[in-house]
């Protein structure tokens, strides 16, 4: 199989080009820059150039400015000149999607350009048309005549380009002989890239965004390959997941995609896209970069070695294994709570995992996002626990119980093996992950355990490289044919909130996302997230309630990693743009309003998007649509069919409830 990064089992960068944006270097080995994007009106000189301030002191290395039109484009120059004046030298982006003649203006302005192929020159128009071999080379040609005045004028000016593929805003051309696919994003942007080459033009930065995270690494993964199968060589990757939407749902979200590639060394620049301050994102961006800083770059000239693989990066598949319980076959990833720390686990310490006890009918009421199981330890609960929930603990505590019905023992591996009483049902197996070779001991341990209808597997690691060491035990089972189900164990030794949530849903998240993971646990060796709980801090300035548990925090992360992986869906999703100077509503405030009413409608995608840029195309992957079309308007749709248009603001969010209502989507949301 064809390398798609230069290691799979430790923190390898991958080797690109150097290309320079104004006096900022980026790719080759310089360090992975952090960007963000404006969301004030481009013609609002004072409010750009302030916002742009704001995103630069809190750490932004490039700056984005949209620029839909000539006079944007023209205004690009007021702005850089303003922020030359009082001082900050950060190149600025301009960001272009329909109107090449903007594009050409701007890139004798700015430092950096960035242009979407899929409708730069292409229109959408959601139309099915077949194309002949001569016809698609024709289309080629039409291509090159209209974009390569764009190129010669980069290289005239040493302007830098971005060739930015969006999922949602593929061309008809590409989707007529692609599809909807990763191969479609790559063969659009391949298409620019083979022009500028053409042209000797190199300056150029790469970039697959989508607002599924699995479309957007497997899109990343193929281009890499793609690039080296026909150049020997990797241009800079720009890293993002697009509409991430805000909140814990779009770090989560960009940390799944984004982290996912880190992790793979690939990746020479990110940008996190929130529906919320521009600033806001930089923290982010850091977090995400912070568990690389002490990580050796290993360089590697040759980049086509091939690694053993028991995966396909480049298409989903999850992992083949048998069932235990309620775990592995075709089952929904589990969710297991550590509540372990706990000094006495009463009934209320349920309500943090999902479980609120009513003492005054003696029922339980269990949640969408209620844990499946919980670690106590070595403590047994000395109240009745509700009938789906199952409790874990220590073998050796396990061994002494009266009544095992709801209890289910976990050992280490050494210690499963040597155990003379064994759970007739369910036993979890520890397995550290500490490096990348399998040693004797653990081989006799898998040989032990292999695919006993009682096991299933528990994958953690200490080692540095954790998540590649995990990976590298996986491929250990598939090579050995051992199908027991498998639950990822992510513990972090992070300080805040952000930082944990960051973590956790980078190792787990690349996991899941290949397929890897029949369930998850999450764990944290910091006392530390409590305090800034107590004390709403964290690494963001984002308050997170008083009243979450450090339970709570760790249940919610988990089921929300499981969502952004789309292994298991338990809450309604919202793939919402971060608002840019084209946003034609209050995008935040109108998020905010439209969760607030739909966020009980579980595993239904609704988009909210702040104009026609961002619209049917980037919403591609959503049920219903929210698309800002004129100052006060807003079009509702139906999967990427207009259902009712252009109607006042004023009423659009009553509107999209009674659109769902009338595609009998809609419940009543229980008091």
């Amino acid at each position: 199989m064809q390398l798609y990064c230069a290691s799979v089992t430790q923190y390898h960068r991958l080797k690109t080009r150097e290309v320079k944006v104004g006096n900022l270097l980026m790719g080759s080995f310089h360090p992975i820059r952090v960007q963000t994007m404006t969301t004030t009106v481009t013609m609002n000189t004072s409010t750009t150039v302030e916002q742009s301030i704001r995103c630069i002191e809190a750490g932004a290395e490039l700056i984005r400015i949209t620029a839909p039109s000539k006079k944007e484009a023209e205004n690009l120059l007021h702005i850089k000149n303003e922020l030359r004046k009082r001082g900050y030298n950060t190149p600025i982006v301009a960001d272009i999607h329909f109107t090449p003649n903007a594009a050409e203006i701007a890139a004798r302005i700015v430092e950096k350009v960035r242009i979407n192929p899929g409708n730069y020159i292409d229109k959408k128009k959601f139309e099915l048309i077949e194309y002949t071999d001569a016809d698609y080379a024709e289309e080629i040609d039409r291509i090159r005549e209209r974009v390569t005045p764009l190129y010669k004028i980069c290289k005239e000016y040493g302007t830098a380009l971005r060739i930015g593929t969006n999922h949602g805003s593929l061309s008809d051309r590409i989707m007529s002989r692609y599809g909807d696919t990763p191969m479609g994003m790559v063969e659009s942007a391949m298409e620019f890239l083979r022009i500028a080459r053409d042209e000797s033009y190199h300056n150029i930065v790469l970039s697959m965004k989508a607002s599924n995270p699995l479309v957007m690494v497997q899109a990343y993964r193929l281009l890499v390959k793609t690039m080296w199968e026909e150049f020997h060589e990797y241009y800079p990757l720009h890293l993002g997941v697009t509409e991430a939407g805000d909140a814990e749902d779009g770090r989560i979200k960009s940390a799944v995609g984004i982290g996912t590639l880190l992790e793979d060394g690939l990746g020479d620049t990110i940008r996190v896209s929130l529906t919320e301050d521009p600033e806001l994102e930089i923290p982010v961006c850091k977090d995400l970069l912070k568990r690389y800083k002490s990580q050796t770059i290993i360089s590697n000239s040759k980049q086509d070695v091939n690694p053993e693989m028991g995966f396909d990066p480049f298409h989903y598949k999850r992992r083949e294994t048998f069932s235990v319980n309620n775990m592995g076959g075709k089952k929904v990833p589990v969710v297991i709570a550590d509540l372990s720390k706990l000094e006495k686990i009463i009934p209320k310490s349920l309500q943090a995992v999902g479980y609120n006890y009513d003492a005054d009918i003696d029922k339980w009421h269990i949640g969408d996002m209620a844990a499946d199981y919980v670690f106590t330890g070595n403590k047994q609960l000395d109240f009745e626990i509700p009938g789906t929930l199952k409790i874990i603990v220590n073998a050796t505590a396990w061994v002494d119980l009266k009544n095992k019905s709801s209890y289910f023992p976990i050992f280490d591996s050494s210690e499963f093996v040597s155990a003379t009483t064994k759970s007739d049902v369910l036993n979890f197996v520890m397995f550290d992950c500490l490096n990348n070779e399998i040693n004797s001991s653990t081989e006799t341990q898998l040989n032990q355990l292999a695919n006993d209808s009682t096991v299933a597997i528990c994958l953690s690691s200490t080692h540095k490289n954790a998540m590649q060491s995990v990976r590298k035990m996986y491929e250990s089972l598939l090579q050995r044919g051992i199908k027991n189900p498998v639950i990822n164990i992510v513990d972090s030794n992070w300080q805040a909130a952000d930082e944990h949530l960051i973590h956790f849903a980078t190792e787990a998240g690349a996991l899941l996302l290949d397929g890897l993971g029949d369930g998850i646990c999450l764990g944290m060796t910091s006392d530390s997230y409590k305090q800034q709980i107590e004390n709403n801090q964290n690494t963001s300035g984002r308050n997170y309630s008083e009243n979450q548990s450090v339970e709570q925090f760790i249940n919610s992360t988990a089921f929300g990693i499981l969502q952004a992986t789309r292994t298991r869906i338990s809450k309604t999703e919202y793939i919402s743009c971060p608002s840019c100077g084209r946003t034609l509503f209050d995008l935040q405030e109108t998020t905010a309003k439209i969760r607030s009413q739909t966020n009980h409608l579980k595993g239904v995608k609704i988009a909210i998007m702040g104009c026609i840029v961002n619209g049917p195309g980037e919403m591609a992957d959503a049920d219903f649509g929210y698309v800002g079309s004129g100052i006060g308007k807003i079009t509702l749709y139906k999967g990427k069919e207009i259902m009712k248009r252009n109607i006042s603001s004023d009423v659009a969010v009553a509107e999209l409830i009674n659109l769902l209502k009338e595609d009998k989507i809609w419940i009543e949301p229980k008091n």
